[in-house]
């Protein structure tokens, strides 16, 4: 398999990174099954892992963790993320509030989380270490420091951050720059065929920083996997349970995310090649992008994957795409990933 530069981390990853969001709960809770996944991967020649602490609690985590122990974790580009609520039960009803300091990104939060990764994933160092999201509550000033102390104490080699909006990727780096201290390296933004949003200014500013760009969602929470077409029943999933506006057919942005999906399927098989292949191959087409993150639940989901980072899309593939989904569009809001908290908060726009 052919590596990638990290942004200028100095490491080389595989150009498919395999993320475990689906690992445990939220997915599939037999470990065993999900160890096996892991394991295929690894032999396929993906070499990049990517996890977080609030994947179902830390049992993502554990899962990895139990995947790289006996000998594979020194071969193993190991990421997992801090930011979310953590000790909330999985069980809780939506909603449930859990302890404040539990979560965002303060120093107290990141270096007393950051002890509990490493535990669950059976590791002494984290080799990317990411913010999950931004926090308006906490200086990023802070944030960098406390990164910064923990890789200078060898507990993490490098650190990004993950859909945070262009103009916070500069402030950070201006930050770094004035205050010496580290930089993130990489950033992990929603991208694919139908959330192309990020093209108009994160990529640019990604690529002038040096950043390694790791997109989340290529295949857009399942909507570029072929289960979502016209004339069919919306399949039922966790995921869709957890996140249902992306799923609603009643919303009209579902439906034009719909008509999108029907194009480009018609556009894949014309091709001669799986939708699958078209969407994760677009993501890697890009010049920014170092590894798009694929997030199976299944050995099936796996395999139909594997094979993308082989396939090379012609210019006029491309162009075609431009026409079903124009360049830097979001076909549907519930996917930007990253929504502003002066849009939600009325009291953040209003005297």
């Amino acid at each position: 398999m052919e590596y990638r530069s990290l942004g200028r981390t100095g490491m080389q990853v595989s150009p498919l990174c395999l993320g475990a969001m689906m690992f445990g709960a939220w997915g599939e809770p037999d470990h065993d099954a999900s160890v096996r996944i892991i394991h295929r991967a690894l032999d396929a020649g993906i070499n990049f892992v990517d996890t977080a602490d609030v994947y179902s609690q830390g049992e993502s985590e554990t899962i990895v963790g139990k995947a790289l122990a006996g000998g594979r974790r020194d071969d193993v580009v190991l990421a997992t993320k801090v930011h979310g609520q953590m000790g909330v039960p999985l069980d809780a009803p939506p909603g449930t509030q859990g302890d404040p300091n539990k979560r965002g990104n303060s120093r107290r939060w990141i270096v007393r989380e950051v002890e509990a990764s490493l535990r669950r994933l059976q590791t002494d160092w984290i080799d990317l270490y990411q913010i999950h999201r931004p926090d308006p509550d906490t200086d990023i000033e802070e944030t960098l420091g406390a990164l910064t102390e923990l890789q200078r104490q060898g507990k993490i080699r490098a650190f990004g951050c993950s859909t945070f909006p262009a103009h916070q990727v500069v402030e950070s780096h201006w930050v770094a720059e004035r205050r010496g201290l580290g930089r993130f390296a990489t950033e992990q933004p929603p991208y694919s065929l139908l959330v192309r949003g990020i093209e108009a200014e994160l990529l640019p500013v990604a690529e002038r920083y040096g950043m390694g760009v790791l997109p989340w969602s290529p295949l857009a929470g399942g909507w570029l996997t072929g289960r979502y077409r016209k004339g069919q029943d919306v399949p039922q999933s966790r995921r869709a349970a957890r996140m249902p506006a992306r799923y609603d057919l009643s919303e009209p942005a579902n439906h034009a995310k719909l008509d999108a999906v029907e194009d480009l399927a018609v556009l894949a098989e014309e091709s001669g090649m799986s939708l699958v292949h078209l969407a994760l191959a677009f993501t890697l087409s890009h010049r920014a992008v170092t590894a798009p993150i694929i997030g199976p639940r299944t050995m099936e989901h796996l395999e139909s994957q594997l094979g993308a980072a082989d396939v090379t899309l012609p210019p006029d593939v491309l162009d075609r795409i431009d026409e079903i989904v124009p360049p830097g569009t979001t076909v549907s809001a519930f996917d930007r990933g990253y929504v502003a908290p002066a849009t939600q908060d009325e009291r953040l726009r209003r005297r």
